[in-house]
């Protein structure tokens, strides 16, 4: 695909126009990852990249965005711009055509605001995103609040950036984070969906976890999860605390590629705790009667609000129905396989590295 997007920019070049690598392929190429996409940054205006290639789609002229067909690829190639107000939360409602800094500019991270020349193989940086990718640091271009104001996903493609990437977010960024966190429930339920998914798929999902309990987001989209926290169980099965404590290990567990089923039954599976707890008359010794069923109900709910397809609740919702249940079935996700190893205790395993599984408990 790269190769597909340097012939159009030296399409472009040789017609007299300025066309650059944009964004997160240039991220991308610096920290050696492999891009996913590569998208095209120039000074031709739509009608001049249809002109240059004709069949291009220009369902995103509005936006200068074209997508041009070459060699059995698609590329988006768009022009330098800069954006007008966002009343939606979302889109400009209007662009202007630009150049290359002001373009830079409208991005939202330093990072993700890098030009590249491949044709004299020379990083164009207007905004500090060199300096960031060395620090490790995801940082907000321009006034932080502005950015998030402009579209509000953009808190979510925060925290993703910083768990995939393994960044710290700056403070003023993370700060704008937090402090607009609610602006979330203005994007559509799918959106904030995939942003999700791609948190949660990531190894490091469970620092995403705990950016966007942090952050408040996940209240905003999956106030579930905050209900776990403070819900007491016994401690005589349970010595790392609450049902949140517990769930947070049970997904810190995982394997690094895990099937989405699997990482969505693991934080779901005890949703149902707080809404079952009892404690014994007698001993008080605390009960979740009925939690795994109940828990069933509420995953598909929860699922179903998110818009999440069926081929992934139905088997997230079994997962968590027969969690409490013996070996389950080879066709089941694996959440049933994880809870039977951390029932262990440390003195049967005898080895070092289950003692933290042991400690996540039963149930």
């Amino acid at each position: 695909m790269r190769q597909t997007a340097v012939q159009i920019i030296e399409k472009l070049t040789q017609a007299g126009h300025t066309a650059l690598l944009a964004g997160g392929c240039v991220r991308d190429m610096l920290l050696g990852r492999e891009a996913k996409d590569y998208d095209v940054a120039t000074s031709a205006t739509p009608e001049q990249v249809v002109r240059l290639f004709p069949g291009a789609q220009t369902v995103g002229a509005h936006f200068g965005v074209v997508i041009v067909r070459l060699n059995h690829e698609h590329i988006e190639v768009a022009t330098f711009r800069s954006d007008g107000s966002y009343s939606d939360g979302r889109r400009p409602d209007s662009v202007t055509y630009s150049t290359p800094e002001l373009d830079a500019q409208r991005r939202d991270f330093t990072i993700n605001g890098l030009f590249f020349d491949p044709l004299t193989e020379r990083v164009i940086d207007y905004v500090g995103g060199q300096a960031d990718l060395r620090m490790g640091l995801l940082r907000a271009i321009g006034v932080a609040k502005d950015r998030f104001a402009e579209d509000h996903l953009r808190m979510l493609r925060a925290v993703r950036f910083a768990t995939v990437l393994g960044f710290d977010i700056e403070h003023a960024t993370w700060e704008s984070i937090c402090g607009l966190a609610e602006k979330i429930k203005g994007v559509s339920i799918e959106r904030i969906r995939d942003e999700f998914v791609k948190i949660m798929l990531s190894p490091h999902r469970v620092r995403g976890f705990d950016l966007l309990v942090n952050s408040g987001l996940m209240a905003q989209f999956l106030p579930e999860i905050l209900v776990l926290q403070g819900c007491e169980q016994p401690p005589q099965f349970h010595p790392e605390g609450d049902v949140f404590i517990h769930t947070r290990l049970m997904l810190s567990l995982l394997p690094a590629e895990a099937s989405l089923p699997l990482v969505m039954s693991v934080l779901l599976h005890d949703i149902a705790k707080p809404a079952t707890q009892t404690r014994d008359a007698d001993t008080g010794r605390i009960r979740f009667n009925g939690h795994d069923k109940l828990g069933a109900e509420m995953t598909g709910e929860i699922l179903r609000r998110l818009k999440f397809p069926n081929d992934v609740i139905d088997p997230t919702v079994i997962a968590v129905e027969n969690h409490m249940n013996g070996p389950p079935p080879r066709r089941l996700p694996r959440l049933q396989r994880l809870h039977r190893q951390l029932r262990l205790p440390p003195r049967e395993t005898g080895r070092t590295g289950q003692r933290a599984d042991a400690s996540a408990a039963n149930h």
